[in-house]
């Protein structure tokens, strides 16, 4: 493929690149431009990819202030606001995570995951943020039920973390040590207040283990030419 050179307004030379690029190496059976993808797509899928990359480094991140927050440590913003950050860093993270497996074989468990894993978190942040009675009123049930309803989240989102360590596992992409110790972290995460005291610390340590194998194997990757 032949590439052209022409002066930009500076002088210098401006290289021009050619339409199409390959995409993937094609089947012996496949047309020969069938895996071929216009530059724009290509240069548009890299970006997804890069910030995919970069957005796991928020799952320690997450793991580090869930930790803080099981451990009940007081700071000036109150254990809330701790709370919510881990969980829209970890909402970040498994984003970026579900992204990186969209091109695995795993990519439906992993779409899966993610969608359950945002479903219980969606139900869990009000419920966490808003008193008993407020929220049995917003809930339309008893005060009594909503303690229910917080469990029945927390398995829900436990569940979805569940199905991406599975696909984390599964993938091939990255080290599936990763995957089980996600999927261990999920158990921590789905128990809710039915665990024992150091279980959720013991989570929160298990999903930064996992939060930064993924991040530094998934940093690493590089697509096929």
């Amino acid at each position: 493929m032949s590439i052209s050179h022409r002066q930009t307004a500076s002088g210098r030379p401006l290289r021009v690149a050619p339409a199409w690029v390959g995409a993937a190496t094609p089947t012996a059976d496949s047309p020969a431009d069938h895996y071929l993808l216009p530059v724009r797509d290509a240069v548009w899928i890299w970006s997804v990819r890069r910030f995919a990359r970069l957005a796991l480094w928020a799952l320690p991140a997450a793991a580090v202030l869930y930790g803080w927050f099981t451990v009940g440590v007081n700071v000036p913003p109150g254990p809330l606001p701790v709370g919510l950050l881990a969980a829209w860093l970890a909402a970040v993270s498994l984003i970026a995570l579900a992204g990186l497996l969209a091109g695995s074989r795993t990519r439906r468990i992993a779409l899966t995951g993610l969608l359950v894993t945002l479903a219980g978190a969606t139900l869990l942040v009000p419920l966490a943020v808003l008193p008993e009675e407020i929220a049995g009123e917003a809930f339309a049930m008893a005060p009594g039920q909503v303690h229910t309803l917080i469990e029945a989240a927390c398995a829900f989102t436990g569940t979805g973390v569940l199905l991406l360590g599975w696909a984390v596992f599964r993938s091939k992409l990255v080290n599936p040590a990763d995957g089980v110790l996600l999927m261990l972290a999920a158990v921590a995460l789905g128990a809710g207040s039915h665990a024992v005291k150091p279980l959720p610390t013991v989570g929160a340590l298990l999903m930064l283990a996992a939060g930064m194998g993924l991040a530094w194997t998934g940093g690493r990757l590089v697509p096929r030419s």
